[in-house]
């Protein structure tokens, strides 16, 4: 696909309070079948979440939140109620937030947007808060040359292949994911993903040089990554990846005039 295809045209356009910043995280992976602590990390992103709320004014959640969501007609996957009750009390105070669906938790459709109040994002989104723009998505099936990557990418995404998974009893269902999860990135424990592996290496680093090709954005923002990253693209681009909350607990957060990458780590 040309990369100018993949350039939406349209940009929303966000007005940010003053004191209020927005906030981007992604790639939690709550309910890996290969990970023992996800409780402990659900709670540490409930208690983390509640910290942010006075001075949050737009929450973005950049994809593969959960290890897995699949919404059939009267039933979701069980579990995540802290997180999601959490993400009712933003949405119900007025916060808005955006959930961007990840290679993991692509198949969302109408469940969270109306119990949770959530605005749901399935394509990379343009908005422009007070003339910065920002190009955001997940970070996924950016690379055109990865035709077996795509290839899984429209399938997932098939309208018809989804409804026939439907019909698929949940246990079943679940317990294959489950099983496809495992066989995923995360693995003992343990994120694969490299440290950085240059830019010319960096296939998200990549496209979001060939975008700024054809189109000036303030920042790119992406997760699927798994790694924290901060890149400056030239002529006034950057290029920031969330990292996970896994290994990192990494989040960006941008105050109206600059965007800073951060961890909840110790440094």
């Amino acid at each position: 696909m040309e990369i100018s295809r993949q350039i939406p045209q349209t940009e929303i356009l966000l007005s940010l309070p003053t004191g209020k910043k927005i906030y981007f995280l992604s790639d939690v992976h709550l309910g890996a079948p290969v990970l023992s602590n996800n409780r402990e990390r659900e709670r540490r992103l409930v208690k983390w979440l509640e910290s942010i709320r006075p001075d949050c004014g737009e929450l973005f959640l950049l994809g593969d939140i959960f290890d897995f969501w699949f919404e059939y007609k009267w039933a979701v996957p069980k579990g995540f109620t802290r997180f999601l009750s959490k993400i009712g009390e933003f949405t119900d105070q007025g916060i808005p937030v955006h959930f961007f669906t990840g290679n993991h938790d692509i198949w969302a459709f109408d469940y969270l947007p109306e119990e949770c109040g959530v605005t749901l994002h399935t394509r990379n989104t343009i908005f422009n808060v007070a003339g910065t723009r920002f190009f955001i998505g997940h970070g996924d099936a950016l690379n055109p040359r990865d035709k077996g990557y795509l290839f899984l990418y429209r399938t997932f995404h098939n309208r018809f292949l989804q409804r026939c998974f439907r019909w698929v009893h949940p246990d079943i269902g679940i317990w294959i994911a489950r099983k496809w999860s495992s066989h995923s990135r995360l693995e003992n424990g343990r994120i694969e993903a490299e440290a950085f592996r240059g830019e010319e290496e960096e296939e998200i680093v990549r496209f979001c040089k060939e975008v700024l090709l054809h189109r000036h954005f303030d920042y790119f923002i992406f997760g699927h990554r798994h790694y924290p990253i901060d890149l400056p693209l030239g002529n006034d681009s950057r290029y920031i990846n969330t990292g996970d909350w896994i290994t990192y607990y990494s989040f960006a957060v941008f105050d109206g005039e600059k965007l800073e990458l951060k961890s909840l780590l110790p440094h």
